[in-house]
């Protein structure tokens, strides 16, 4: 315990307050137990160790990792048991999902000290409704993404702006400051702004850590995968990573990977979970509620430069930022007649300043997105508002 407390002192200590990501303030944390999911490298430990620095009581709390040497030797219920009965109330476990029984015990604690608050992050691959421990009941759980252009401005070049709403942007509410370029940093962003370490001459190096951590240790830990399963899906990114956006035909990549059709769809699955891929199913639904896979992308544009094609498509990269922004508040499926569909009510056609308006002249709620201007008009919104949703 004590080695625990040094490593959470030291951690405090080295935590910034300077920058709060977006979901900081949407938690309720009063909850008592709350999980927070994502994929590797987007701030939820910073997050979490800001909360505690600046909200609780250092004497009644405790963060751990759940990969800590500690618990090799140490259960997870027997140190909340211990940290309960020395006073302790709020309870951080970082990395959940590399703690074998997970569920079960976050269940027991949860059960057995209702003097804890629970806090736990973990791989968004995580399901707490999986199995005989269900979470379901006793969890909220916020589901956390990369960092949108906004708050990429404010992090790495001190530019703050409001959140607007997608209703705000359709009526060209969005005001620019005096003196805001909005494209002045867009490339960037595009091409390394998603992540908190944006900035790092070495990107790429980090992004290549991110993706093989999750692939060879997240999804294989989380869904039991073989060592031969788990190169498969490493085989599977990496025709996606090519060929992206593209309409899957499963058969044709089961062929390719020596694995059935329904393996693939599967597996597709685990990537999208786990925030390597971006699948946009079509507007027909079906039994669960979604249609077919129509598209599947690369989650986010930093992937795209860095595992994708060399020769990068600037029209991939203007759907998948889209894509990838919208998401996150709205419902966005494939559009019969154009690029996406929004709530099932918006259609948005996405490209550059030349943009034309010819699918949408029989659309009632139509939009041309268009890269490379700066401010809208009529039903035309500039690319880079949308980086302003969250």
């Amino acid at each position: 315990m004590e080695k625990l407390q040094a490593t959470f002192d030291k951690l405090l200590r080295e935590t910034s307050t300077k920058f709060h990501r977006y979901m900081y303030s949407r938690i309720n944390w009063d909850i008592r137990m709350i999980g927070l999911i994502g994929p590797r490298g987007i701030g939820k430990t910073t997050l979490v160790l800001q909360h505690i620095k600046e909200q609780l009581p250092r004497n009644e709390s405790l963060y751990v990792q759940a990969e800590d040497f500690y618990f090799v030797s140490h259960r997870l219920i027997d140190l909340a048991g211990e940290f309960a009965r020395l006073g302790g109330k709020y309870l951080f476990i970082d990395e959940i999902h590399k703690y074998k029984d997970w569920s079960r015990e976050l269940k027991l604690i949860y059960d057995y000290y209702s003097e804890l608050h629970i806090v736990f992050t973990g791989s968004s691959v995580l399901d707490i409704s999986k199995g005989a421990f269900d979470l379901s009941r006793r969890a909220y759980v916020y589901e956390m993404q990369g960092l949108s252009y906004r708050e990429y401005l404010q992090l790495f070049h001190g530019i703050t702006l409001p959140v607007y709403s997608l209703d705000q942007l359709l009526r060209n509410e969005a005001e620019i400051p005096e003196g805001f370029l909005p494209l002045q940093y867009f490339s960037d962003y595009l091409r390394h702004g998603y992540y908190p370490f944006g900035n790092a001459e070495d990107i790429d190096r980090y992004v290549q850590q991110i993706v093989n951590a999750t692939l060879e240790t997240d999804i294989p830990q989380y869904a039991e995968l073989s060592v031969g399963t788990a190169r498969k899906l490493k085989r599977l990114l990496a025709i996606i990573a090519q060929s992206a956006p593209f309409k899957p035909n499963m058969s044709q990549i089961g062929g390719q990977l020596e694995v059935s059709r329904n393996n693939i769809a599967d597996l597709c699955v685990l990537l999208e979970k786990s925030g390597l891929i971006g699948q946009l199913h079509t507007s027909t639904q079906g039994i669960q509620g979604l249609g077919k896979v129509d598209k599947i992308y690369l989650d986010n544009t930093v992937f795209i430069h860095v595992l994708g094609n060399p020769h990068v498509e600037i029209g991939t990269v203007r759907e998948t930022f889209f894509f990838n922004q919208v998401r996150i508040a709205k419902s966005v499926v494939s559009s019969p007649i154009s690029d996406f569909l929004v709530d099932g009510q918006y259609t948005f056609e996405v490209g550059g300043r030349k943009k034309k308006q010819k699918q949408l002249q029989d659309v009632q709620d139509g939009y041309v997105v268009k890269d490379n201007i700066e401010t809208g008009y009529g039903n035309i919104i500039p690319l880079w508002l949308f980086g302003m949703l969250y």
